[in-house]
């Protein structure tokens, strides 16, 4: 089912801090009396997920397509500071390689799609502006995904004759240049990384209970030539391990909503998100992803 999860919201799901604030024009010209128009802090979406595990518990089943937000002070050829996002959460999910089938099903039927749908189009961008792209993607259509473990991937750059900007450590996230390498170390296919250690992911992912490295049902996609085009997890249903988490981070009393939806019944489930543009980027060959959008947002501009 598809749900149409708010653009304005009281939450930051992802828990980086990263978020646009949302003022009136009065509150903006008179900060000294800072009532808020909602009463409450309210700021731009950068997530719809946790509306959506809001509505799994009814229709076991959802998805939604829409803008995202990110202040993110960020150049790169692949962050935007508005995106859109396709998000799905399956209740009655109990393992990641559930959440990871449907990932890579929707990668390739959308492609497959949209290769017959508009076969013009594409074959545009595959004969001037990427010329193999059509190979490796037919290559990936026809394979499947590699499965590798966040330590397997520390391990694999540790051991790399390349020297990278940023030292693979465990405990660290990857970064752009660890993702595209594990993609080249494991035959530029699409790569899941999974399990991630537990202090670098947000709140509401599972508990593996594992050690002594502590990790999170987290998976995330990587693609040649882009790196991370999906992220996705198991969350947490347990109230007791939600209760303790957000308790350490102070979060309680702002996720008190959240815990109640456990606190009064839950079922396993877990979800996804992909990035639309990132998509775009990958599929057509495109280096910046300013390329595939036709008005981009990004720090320091924001023109029409």
């Amino acid at each position: 089912m598809h749900i149409h999860t708010p653009i304005i919201t009281s939450n930051d799901c992802e828990g980086a801090g990263e978020l646009f604030q949302i003022e009136t024009s009065n509150e903006a010209r008179e900060p000294a009396e800072k009532t808020h128009f909602f009463n409450v802090p309210a700021f731009l979406t950068v997530s719809g997920q946790l509306h959506l595990e809001v509505m799994a518990g009814a229709f076991t089943h959802v998805f939604t397509f829409g803008p995202t937000f990110r202040a993110e002070n960020s150049q790169s050829r692949r962050h935007l500071a508005e995106f859109y996002m396709v998000e799905a959460e399956l209740s009655f999910t109990e393992s990641l390689e559930d959440i990871m089938q449907v990932m890579e099903d929707l990668f390739k039927t959308v492609t497959s799609t949209v290769f017959s749908k508009c076969p013009r189009d594409v074959e545009l961008f595959h004969k001037y502006i990427a010329p193999a792209q059509k190979d490796r993607l037919e290559k990936t259509l026809k394979n499947k995904f590699v499965i590798i473990s966040y330590n397997e991937a520390v391990e694999i750059l540790k051991q790399a004759s390349q020297t990278f900007t940023f030292k693979p450590e465990w405990g660290c996230d990857l970064q752009t240049e660890h993702e595209k390498y594990l993609v080249k170390h494991c035959g530029e296919v699409p790569v899941f990384v999974i399990n991630y250690p537990y202090d670098l992911k947000p709140f509401y992912m599972r508990d593996n209970e594992d050690g002594p490295q502590h990790t999170v049902a987290a998976v995330d996609l990587l693609v040649p030539g882009i790196g991370e085009l999906c992220g996705g997890s198991l969350r947490e249903e347990r109230l007791p391990f939600l209760e303790s988490r957000l308790q350490r981070l102070g979060l309680t009393d702002a996720y008190q909503w959240y815990l109640d939806l456990r606190k009064f019944g839950s079922v396993p489930h877990g979800g996804f998100g992909m990035g639309f543009e990132r998509y775009l980027q990958y599929i057509l060959g495109v280096e910046n992803i300013k390329d595939v959008i036709p008005f981009p947002r990004f720090s320091h501009s924001c023109l029409l």
